[in-house]
């Protein structure tokens, strides 16, 4: 499977840019799945659900399964977080896995930067940025700018990049 990402400060457009690459990608016959960072204390589940009493009961993972999909959930408890790896291993085998975050991970990605979030890029420190997509001109930009609002250019871009 190939990886690619967006990265970026909170409020950037990230998810946005994804949920616009996403049917594009698949459009052109691609097989696309994502994997997204969320801050420690997510959870899927909801108090008071069975699914949720059983993780509080203990259970090391709990799938919940239905005619239309199925969702497993795994604690880790005492486990460290999972590698890069360890989290593709799980996923079925797909075209492209496209990754919002885990800026730790090394795979190419695209920053999605803007000048009203009030924050300095990533691109400065980070070799796995590959392109910058933003309405703005951050400074000292030593490679592409892609504009965030023409979402199939990123795509062509990223295909380009993985030599699809």
């Amino acid at each position: 499977m190939k990886i690619f990402g967006l990265s970026g400060h909170s409020g950037s457009g990230k998810t946005t840019l994804m949920v616009k690459l996403v049917p594009l990608l698949t459009a052109k016959g691609l097989t696309v799945s994502t994997i997204k960072q969320a801050n420690s204390g997510f959870d899927a589940d909801k108090p008071g659900k069975d699914s949720y009493l059983h993780r509080e009961a203990g259970a090391k993972e709990v799938l919940v399964a239905s005619a239309k999909r199925w969702a497993l959930m795994h604690e880790y408890r005492d486990e460290p977080e999972f590698t890069m790896d360890q989290l593709l291993a799980r996923m079925s085998a797909v075209d492209l896995v496209l990754v919002e975050g885990f800026r730790q991970w090394p795979h190419p990605r695209i920053e999605v930067w803007r000048q009203a979030v009030g924050k300095p890029p990533f691109f400065p420190d980070d070799p796995q940025v590959v392109a910058v997509a933003s309405p703005d001109q951050p400074d000292g930009l030593d490679r592409p700018l892609l504009d965030l609002d023409d979402a199939g250019g990123i795509a062509r871009f990223m295909l380009e990049n993985l030599g699809f």
